[in-house]
């Protein structure tokens, strides 16, 4: 079930809000949680009812590890290594399994590996990752041991964030759970945020993916050089679009339950490094990689080899949690480069730079290439794409022949509203962002976004969500 459906929209979310407001009034933040977790165990069983069991399982098993290792001992460590092994196995059976079973297959010239035949449950990453976060920091000693199953199976199963973010750290929502304060205040900033997110996602997201997907479904070798690189600046805003709004809209849903979910995007296309711009984008991975991968291997505390080890590690992992496929570990090992490059001194030269416009067109660039091979589905057709972005070739079908005015108009509105406009207008910026009130104006905007996006779904029948495969 999306977010954008209109079995969430009219049915789902609907109930949901009313069956929580009555359950307010009995039993305030405890009655409201039972209505919270039902209705978040019916979202994900939804669509995969059979992988219920496997995100509770989930959760007993990191449940019994936080309560293991709020007893103390000498076993902690060996407890904590078993809790992540055992996490990063249930994901690497699902997720990584055919990947390295094909390789092996092939290196021994058979089908000595059997394929596994299970489909990838929904959201497996995102829930993987916050339950690992909560035993890693029982351990550490920054949160202590949740005793209330119930709590933590809340937790991890929170239907705003559940299956494509963003990653809440147990830390960050723990007094939250049984502790939250509700306003109307909060409800009307969680309505507008969603009802933006949507827009994002509806109007500008899916109609750019529509383009996206009608020219990439041509050979390389058919499509012009301008063409091509058209449709990567369409790819690149439609994976913003998509997944920042989807973020708008889970921080919209939480603060409509009282939660304070973090902000997971901050105009990354806005930024002027590759290494401002993973401070942008996907926050929540980003922080999670630091903490949790990037700091424990030493950081940049053991020298400059080794911090240069570490990142490349980091991004070699953060592409692999992407997608078990080569591309993706390309595209992570590609930013990874560019981050080291970045720390050899080439950092130094962006921040001397007083024309920083080629900085921005620096970063695009580097993205752009970088999301050819996230968008590929796989390696040779990623470099047949690169090269014919490069090596000038007219093709069968160029900007006249697959633009027009829609196309051209979202466009705009993309470029515009991926951080030119904030940027350039902070008023604008801080009346999106503003929690204390909404104007008149703003008012009807919203209805606005809200009608067109339900005219949009009513019209038409194209819905992905790019993240919801991870």
């Amino acid at each position: 079930m999306y977010f954008s459906s209109m079995t969430f929209l009219w049915a789902f979310l609907p109930a949901v809000l009313l069956l929580y407001l009555a359950a307010e009034r009995f039993g305030k933040n405890f009655a409201g949680n039972i209505i919270l977790l039902l209705a978040s165990l019916i979202f994900y069983a939804w669509g995969e009812p059979v992988y219920i069991l496997l995100l509770i399982g989930s959760v007993v098993m990191n449940y019994l590890f936080g309560l293991l290792l709020s007893r103390g001992g000498r076993c902690r460590t060996w407890i904590l290594a078993s809790a992540v092994l055992l996490n990063i196995g249930v994901l690497g059976f699902f997720k990584y399994f055919n990947f390295f079973a094909s390789y092996i297959n092939r290196a021994l010239s058979g089908d000595y590996i059997p394929m596994n035949s299970f489909a990838l449950p929904l959201g497996i990453s995102f829930y993987t990752f916050q339950a690992m976060s909560y035993v890693i920091d029982v351990y550490r000693g920054e949160v202590k041991a949740q005793r209330n199953f119930f709590s933590l199976l809340l937790y991890v199963s929170l239907f705003p964030q559940l299956v494509a973010g963003p990653i809440v750290k147990y830390k960050d929502v723990e007094a939250q759970i049984l502790g939250r304060i509700h306003t109307p205040e909060k409800r009307a900033y969680g309505v507008k945020r969603f009802i933006y997110g949507l827009g994002k996602k509806v109007l500008l997201s899916n109609t750019l993916g529509k383009y996206v997907d009608m020219v990439l479904g041509f050979e390389a070798g058919q499509l012009g050089t301008g063409l091509i690189w058209l449709t990567m600046i369409f790819y690149t805003l439609q994976i913003y679009y998509d997944f920042s709004g989807y973020s708008d809209m889970a921080i919209g849903l939480g603060s409509m339950f009282g939660f304070e979910f973090k902000e997971n995007f901050n105009y990354p296309y806005s930024a002027k490094s590759i290494r401002e711009f993973w401070r942008r984008w996907h926050i929540s991975l980003s922080t999670w990689f630091r903490e949790y991968v990037y700091i424990p291997l030493g950081g940049n505390r053991k020298g400059v080899v080794r911090t240069y080890l570490n990142l490349f590690l980091v991004f070699l992992l953060t592409g692999f949690w992407h997608g078990a496929s080569l591309t993706f570990l390309f595209w992570g090992v590609f930013h990874g480069c560019f981050m080291i490059i970045e720390r050899l001194g080439f950092q130094k030269i962006l921040e001397n730079n007083p024309l920083k416009f080629l900085n921005r067109i620096y970063v695009w660039l580097v993205v752009i290439c970088g999301w050819v091979f996230f968008r590929m589905d796989g390696m040779r057709k990623g470099l047949s794409f690169l090269k014919a972005m490069f090596v000038y070739q007219k093709g069968e079908y160029n900007l006249f022949t697959c633009l027009n005015a829609e196309a051209v108009l979202v466009l705009v509105f993309g470029i515009l509203f991926c951080g030119m406009l904030q940027n350039g207008i902070p008023k604008l910026k801080q009346a999106l962002y503003r929690k204390e009130d909404i104007s008149a104006v703003q008012m009807g905007c919203l209805f606005a976004i809200f009608l067109l996006c339900i005219c949009s779904l009513a019209a038409d029948s194209y819905n992905p969500f790019i993240y919801f495969r991870f």
